[in-house]
């Protein structure tokens, strides 16, 4: 919507996205709790956003009395327009017929200018997708993002006509942000993607555009931010859907990962970026999950050709009843102690991930099974001192490939 510094006298300015709210020269109009669902505003959210085409009388008669059997809808309707007439004359504006009807259809009057933020929407978008310039067209989308605020009328949507042009909308804007998303990355402009994504999935709860931020993020280089946005999103779709959302973070980080791309350089150079800095440093390899699962495959074909004896573990935090700790406000402290036991409880050798609050896998390679008893009773050792209210349990499971390729 354009800003209330930029709009003109004499301008009635209407905003529907995300709600409903009416400006006449600086003053919001009709704003009151007992107006925001009246028949009045019902009659100027009809009418005024129609426009050009006008709003039908059987329609208008149905949002206006919904269903209700009216003895004589035709002076329910004048009388609903001439008390609105009278509400925006004391609000200010001048005294003219905001209601005109021509051949069965209601408009709103010519006398009195009008803008629309989602007719502002709808307009910018269509200018986008028409525009030739990339960075124009660009700047266009963005601008367009940034008017839609929310569904349409959100008061309102168990009417049709209402249901119908959110709809509409929600379109519109689900093509502005893919178009203006390919466009970022085309620039390489993370940092403005990440804000995109922030926006959609704001004003758009519930659809996933968190993956868009998710992707700025570690395009950026903020892989734990990235991986503390995926996991506040996933709390969020449990409690308000009840399933996790449909992307991941591993996948996200897997394509991404695939999709880097370096300058030519000799071989000397490229194994000295790839040696670690942690030559000195005692415990296993911390890793992120794709590493892991890339470790993990791995030693899968070695094992083809070798008889090496390795196991994964998985070690989770429950409390001292074997109770999983979810949503525990000290689950964040126990997980990077319990990192830190495990890190500190293998071999530099072994394989070390976090897959999530309060879990770690561990990869244990040229070991036995007495052996990973061994390494429990080290972690318990490194985790329980000082801790009165947590424990860890252990699953183990052997890496093994059987023929057909299937692991035991």
């Amino acid at each position: 919507m354009i800003s209330k510094k930029d709009r003109k006298e004499n301008v009635f300015y209407v905003e529907t996205l995300g709600g409903f709210t009416m400006t006449w020269n600086g003053k919001t109009v009709l704003n009151g709790p007992k107006e925001r669902d009246s028949q009045n505003v019902r009659l100027l959210e009809a009418v005024i956003h129609s426009g050009e085409k006008g709003f039908p009388r059987s329609q208008l008669l149905e949002a206006l009395f919904e269903g209700r059997d009216i003895e004589d809808a035709s002076h329910g309707l004048r009388t609903i327009i001439y008390n609105t007439k009278k509400k925006l004359t004391k609000e200010g504006l001048p005294a003219v017929s905001f209601i005109e009807s021509h051949a069965g259809r209601y408009y709103w009057t010519k006398e009195i200018p009008v803008v629309v933020d989602a007719w502002e929407f709808e307009r910018i978008f269509r200018e986008a997708e028409d525009e030739k310039d990339p960075d124009v067209r660009l700047r266009l989308y963005l601008k367009a993002a940034d008017i839609y605020t929310g569904e349409f009328l959100p008061l309102q949507t168990h009417m049709i006509w209402v249901a119908q042009e959110d709809r509409h909308y929600r379109e519109l804007f689900d093509r502005c942000v893919h178009n203006a998303a390919v466009l970022l990355r085309m620039n390489k402009d993370y940092n403005q993607l990440y804000e995109l994504g922030k926006h959609a999935a704001m004003v758009q709860p519930l659809m996933e555009w968190e993956a868009i931020s998710m992707e700025a993020l570690i395009a950026l280089g903020r892989d734990e931010d990235a991986r503390k946005l995926y996991e506040s999103t996933e709390k969020y779709y449990m409690e308000e859907m009840g399933f996790k959302p449909s992307f991941t973070s591993v996948e996200l980080l897997e394509r991404l990962g695939n999709q880097l791309e370096h300058q030519y350089a000799l071989l000397d150079e490229i194994q000295e970026s790839l040696t670690g800095t942690d030559v000195d440093m005692p415990g296993g390899y911390i890793c992120s999950y794709p590493v892991f699962r890339g470790v993990y495959r791995m030693i899968e074909r070695m094992l083809e050709r070798g008889g090496q004896s390795i196991y994964i573990m998985l070690c989770t935090i429950v409390d001292r009843n074997g109770n999983l700790m979810r949503d525990v406000p000290a689950l964040d402290k126990l997980s990077s102690k319990l990192g830190d036991a495990i890190s500190h409880a293998v071999r530099r050798s072994d394989v070390v991930c976090r897959y999530g609050k309060g879990q770690y896998l561990t990869l244990l390679l040229n070991t036995t099974r007495e052996d990973c008893t061994i390494v429990q009773k080290r972690i318990n050792r490194h985790f329980l001192a000082g801790t009165q209210r947590a424990d860890v349990e252990f699953f183990v499971n052997s890496v093994i490939m059987t023929r057909d390729g299937t692991v035991v």
